[in-house]
């Protein structure tokens, strides 16, 4: 009997915020569904997003990065995510 398995992927990100360029490792389910993620390079964390993996420098406020996740929902037409910053 062959399972799939996971997959862990070595990706690039920008900050939702300004753009700075972070390595991120993301685990998808043999469907693509994204199961986890975290930053691998210094000084960035990851935004909170079901769908995809995204990427907040250390530097910004909290609410300057809910703001650019926001503008960046609506220019993906991202909804019905269910982010930690969906329904603020």
């Amino acid at each position: 009997m062959n399972t799939p398995e996971n997959k862990n992927v070595a990706e690039t990100h920008g900050c939702v915020v300004c753009a700075k360029v972070f390595s991120v490792l993301a685990v998808y389910t043999p469907g693509g569904k994204l199961l986890d993620c975290t930053v691998t390079s210094p000084g960035g964390h990851i935004v909170p997003d079901k769908q995809q993996p995204l990427v907040a420098c250390n530097t910004h406020p909290e609410d300057e990065i809910e703001s650019a996740y926001k503008r960046w929902q609506s220019n993906n037409k991202m909804k019905g995510s269910d982010s930690e910053y969906e329904n603020e």
